[in-house]
Parts: C-alpha cells; structure tokens; sequence
C-alpha cells in the first residue's frame, strides 16, 4: 500500500437550502480550484481524493469513491466528475453528523497510508437533523482527522460561529467563508492550498 501525504473527503452540501443553479456553481468552483496549478502541484502524486454528497439523515452517496491523484491525468479525471457530479441525495435537511460518519466510512477505507486525513464539509446552513456532528466531530479528532469548513453565507450570515462549535476541528482545523456564491471558487482555491501546505506547528 502507498504512503500519500494527504487522503481527503470533499463531503458536498445537496440540501434544499441549495438551489440547482447554486449546486452547479459549487460543483463548477471545486473543480476550478481542483485544476488551480499551485493546488495541481500539491495534489498530484501526494493524495488520494473522494467526493462525498450529503443533505437530510439517510441521504449521503458517496459520488466518486478513493482515486489516487498520481498523475495530472488523474487530477484532470477527478476534477470532471466533480464539475459533472449528479445531485443524487434528496434534497432534504442539513444532516452534517450524518455527513460526517460517511466521511468516516470513506476514510477507514483509504487505499493508501496518508500522513494526515481531512475531511472538507462545504455547506450553506448549520446543522438540523439527524446525529449532532459536535460528538462526530470528536470522535473523529481523536482518531487524528481533520475537520475544515468551507462556509457560504448568503442565508445564515453566522453560519461560521456554527461550524467553529460543531463541525471543524483536528490538527490545524480551519474554516473559510464565502458571502455568495459568485465567491466560491475562490475560497474553495485558498482553502485548498492552505491545506495542502499544511498546519503551522
């Protein structure tokens, strides 16, 4: 088995509080800042990558499972099937507890050794069904995982006060916000390279 830097779930909010038009500005903005160059550098024969999709308590499905980014090709491959991901869950409440024992699952079967495990939750509303995520959340800080936050905060301006209380947490957790959607690829990009640079210790 590989030994990779980085193994990192991008768990997707698909709740109602998402319009279509907002979905496809997500999916288009993740894969824009997949395809960045300082964040390609990063990722390209040091991580392996899944995309997570998640709205109300039962309706998470896990889009594109393990790849292994060894190549600008494999870069290119999983940044399309995020560009291109299907809205598959209902869309139905905020479950991010849920979301985070899927992004569990996902990362007990990480096809690699990875130096560290993150685990991207990137929403619009705080939490409102299903498991709290504060004890997930824990759960998983323990096991060394990481929790960062990628916060849009057109409808809950406080959204970020939510997701520093319950949701990110683990080595070097961080999130970052965006006020509208036209700002996403953006913060998703600076997201991205903050992570692969690392925690400052």
């Amino acid at each position: 088995m590989d030994h990779v830097e980085l193994a990192m779930v991008l768990a997707v909010d698909g709740s109602a509080s998402v319009t279509y038009e907002e979905f496809g500005l997500i999916a288009g903005g993740m894969a824009s800042a997949l395809r960045d160059p300082t964040v390609a550098a990063g990722l390209i024969g040091k991580s392996v990558l899944s995309l997570l999709l998640w709205s109300g308590t039962g309706q998470q499905d896990v889009i594109t499972d393990w790849t292994p980014i060894a190549t600008a090709a494999d870069l290119s491959a999983f940044a399309d099937s995020v560009d291109n991901m299907p809205r598959t869950v209902r869309a139905g409440s905020t479950a991010i507890g849920e979301a985070l024992l899927a992004a569990l699952t996902l990362l007990a079967k990480v096809p690699a050794i990875p130096k560290r495990n993150i685990v991207d939750v990137i929403g619009d509303g705080r939490s409102n069904e299903g498991t709290p995520p504060g004890p997930i959340r824990d759960r998983m800080v323990a096991a060394d995982i990481t929790i960062n936050g990628l916060c849009i905060l057109h409808e809950e301006p406080d959204l970020l006060a939510s997701y520093i209380a319950e949701v990110i947490g683990g080595p070097g957790a961080f999130a970052v916000t965006c006020r509208e959607y036209k700002d996403f690829a953006e913060a998703m990009r600076q997201k991205l390279t903050q992570e692969i640079a690392g925690p400052i210790v």
